[in-house]
């Protein structure tokens, strides 16, 4: 196969996907095996990662009905039931396909981040309530939570 596609000599773009995707991955076990990460710098990451964290107090997660809640028959897609605490603090959410419904016990407002990767979260604000609203994450997600004094984040999770 010489990688035309007919008479006229146009590249077939799938060719130049699947090429492109075996390519990068035998860069990437040859860098594996060639230049390997040194443990060391992988320790340093690691703990620089976890001081980005130290002005945030990490929710637990109390509950999850995926593995906490008793089945329900005849629910077709039932939402994903969550509560993080912190503390005093309290964040209870719920998880569908249309997105993410929480509010914060005790009530109180907030600036609350939707973390989803190495990009900046989604911002949006709690009610005086405590309640909040945002798109469905796409995939792992946590929150960051920012009241009048405390910062929070929750564990990361997958949708």
């Amino acid at each position: 196969m010489d990688g035309t596609d007919g008479a006229d000599g146009v590249r077939d773009g799938m060719d130049d996907d699947l090429d492109a995707g075996l390519l990068e991955e035998e860069l990437r076990q040859a860098a594996a095996a060639l230049d390997p990460l040194p443990p060391a710098l992988l320790q340093i990451a690691v703990d620089a990662y976890v001081l980005h964290r130290l002005d945030a107090e990490v929710a637990e997660l109390t509950f999850d009905s995926l593995v906490d809640a008793v089945p329900v028959r005849g629910t077709g897609d039932p939402p994903r039931m969550l509560t993080f605490s912190a503390g005093e603090v309290t964040v209870d959410v719920e998880v569908t396909a249309h997105g993410l419904m929480g509010q914060l016990m005790p009530p109180q407002p907030a600036r609350i981040e939707v973390l989803g990767g190495p990009r900046p979260g989604s911002s949006l604000t709690a009610d005086d309530m405590g309640r909040f609203t945002a798109a469905p994450p796409s995939g792992p997600f946590a929150l960051r939570l920012r009241t009048a004094g405390d910062v929070i984040e929750t564990e990361w999770l997958r949708t």
